[in-house]
């Protein structure tokens, strides 16, 4: 499935009006579920496994997730490709999961894939048929989508085979977002179109990621193939919706290590979806410390979503930077030829303003250094280098509210009080600035400049108080922004909750079990 796209970008009629991001004009309105704040994270089993997956594969890898550090790194989703149901619908019309694959069913497997922290992922198309032949969605969106949602499914890849019934992507994709909508469950949403129809100019209304190019291969001439056709999309993409240029291939057939981290760390600094495809139960520790550089993961991740672009060719020899939230720049420093060569750029180039002296953090070597203006490396050919760079006096993006989606109010410091240990509660959201948050890179959400959103006493149990207290760098005041709307207080592991459910103005709020419940979901506004 390999398609051309056209490089020239469509005017943006369909998207209504624009805003200024990070320079380039691009759509205002995201799908509205709440889910994709940030890029997805999970595992998918196609680029290993194709059509030989059975449920054991699928619960084992899920163990992995977790004992291996990536759920704990971001990574949520475990979803299932191609072939997973039989060759025909059952008498009412539904898709059967295959009784040989699946034996216990995908609503028993969705409950054990909840139980550890993670959710599960199903796969159809936008036609008659999907890719391998089994049967697919399209005249089908309203009874797939109830389906998948009592099974308890939290996430959909939607390919683009089979016979379209002369109905153009949009329209085919419209209406399974419109499906899925009407299940009031979160499910995430993954056009795969292959790039098809300029989709970057109508997705982000429609999904929460949609793939810019067709399918990818676990060698470098594909993955710099891939690469090359991302330059000139970084408009068309932010939080809640995604340009895909399709899932990692780290540890995965031919591709080196050196290779893997140029993988990596480009498709980070893109803001791509990081869906991984290896076999996470015999990959190597080399393999899984790319996958889990959380340093790397806070470029992808980070919230105020600008999707990196290259500034600079020469050749085999490129430069690519990403504007970060917090002011400072990611840069990675790409040796697409053979031998070593010596790459550089200036802080001018990355367009930080004038300073004496830059801070210059290696996310791969994970140190630090300081530069007085010049970034250098030298990189192994099919290499990277990648760092944040900070300094200049850049203006960092503005604080901002953070609202419920459950309650449609605010996080809010109650009272307006500055006092360490006032109480972080719901409040309609006024703009405030008891209500103006600013995340920074070490992952603290600041008020009044001093102040950070912080657990109690560093405790990790349900029902934990969410205080306000003064910033001071322990784990108890770091919070990881997610794919699906939610925070994660990262010492505790549990999601910043709305108790209760409730929407009352002042509900106090705590920490919880992640359970992606609309009481556990958040957007930036």
């Amino acid at each position: 499935m390999r398609h051309i796209i056209r490089r020239a970008l469509a005017v943006l009629l369909a998207a209504g009006s624009l805003v200024v991001v990070g320079g380039a004009s691009s759509p205002a309105i995201a799908l509205d579920n709440g889910l994709a704040r940030t890029p997805q994270m999970g595992w998918n089993d196609w680029n290993t496994f194709f059509c030989n997956i059975n449920e054991s594969l699928i619960r084992q890898t899920a163990d992995v997730m977790v004992s291996s550090g990536m759920a704990a790194a971001g990574y949520k989703y475990v979803n299932i490709d191609d072939c997973w149901s039989t060759k025909s619908r059952n008498a009412s019309g539904d898709l059967v999961p295959d009784p040989q694959k699946f034996p216990s069913g995908m609503k028993a497997l969705a409950d054990y894939i909840h139980a550890k922290g993670l959710k599960l992922g199903i796969y159809s198309s936008a036609g008659t048929t999907t890719c391998a032949g089994y049967p697919a969605s399209l005249g089908y969106e309203q009874r797939d989508a109830a389906l998948w949602a009592s099974w308890g499914i939290d996430y959909l890849k939607y390919d683009n085979c089979g016979d379209h019934q002369g109905r153009n992507g949009q329209q085919r994709y419209t209406a399974m977002r419109d499906a899925l909508a009407a299940t009031g469950r979160p499910i995430a949403y993954s056009l795969c179109n292959w790039g098809q129809e300029s989709v970057w100019t109508w997705g982000m209304p429609v999904g929460n990621s949609w793939r810019t190019t067709g399918d990818i291969a676990a060698n470098w001439s594909s993955i710099t193939g891939i690469l090359d056709q991302q330059v000139g999309l970084e408009a068309y993409s932010g939080p809640g919706g995604w340009n895909d240029p399709d899932m990692l291939e780290v540890g995965v057939g031919s591709l080196t290590a050196t290779e893997g981290r140029v993988h990596f760390s480009l498709w980070s600094l893109l803001n791509a979806p990081l869906i991984a495809g290896n076999d996470l139960r015999s990959m190597s520790a080399e393999t899984l410390s790319i996958l889990t550089n959380t340093e790397v993961i806070a470029v992808n991740q980070d919230w105020g979503g600008r999707q990196g672009h290259k500034i600079s060719d020469n050749g085999n020899l490129e430069v690519w930077r990403k504007p970060m939230a917090n002011g400072s720049v990611a840069v990675v420093l790409l040796n697409r030829g053979t031998s070593t060569s010596t790459l550089s750029t200036t802080a001018s180039a990355l367009g930080l303003g004038s300073a004496s002296s830059y801070s210059v953090r290696d996310l791969w070597a994970h140190t630090t250094s300081t530069s007085s203006g010049t970034i250098s490396a030298s990189v192994p050919g099919h290499g990277a280098a990648m760092y944040i760079v900070t300094g200049g006096g850049i203006v960092p993006t503005p604080s901002g509210t953070i609202k419920g989606a459950g309650s449609g109010r605010c996080l809010d410091a109650t009272g307006a009080s500055q006092a360490n240990g006032t109480q972080a509660q719901i409040w309609d959201c006024n703009g405030q600035a008891n209500q103006q948050w600013t995340p920074t890179a070490n992952g603290e959400l600041r008020i009044y400049g001093t102040k950070c959103l912080d657990v109690y006493d560093r405790g990790g149990a349900d029902g934990t108080n969410v205080i306000i207290w003064d910033c001071n760098g322990q784990s108890n005041q770091q919070w990881r922004f997610n794919a699906d709307g939610t925070i994660t207080a990262v010492g505790a592991g549990k999601c910043l909750d709305v108790p209760n459910n409730a929407t009352a103005n002042g509900t106090k709020l705590t920490i919880w079990s992640c359970n992606g419940g609309a009481n556990q979901r958040w957007a930036r506004t």
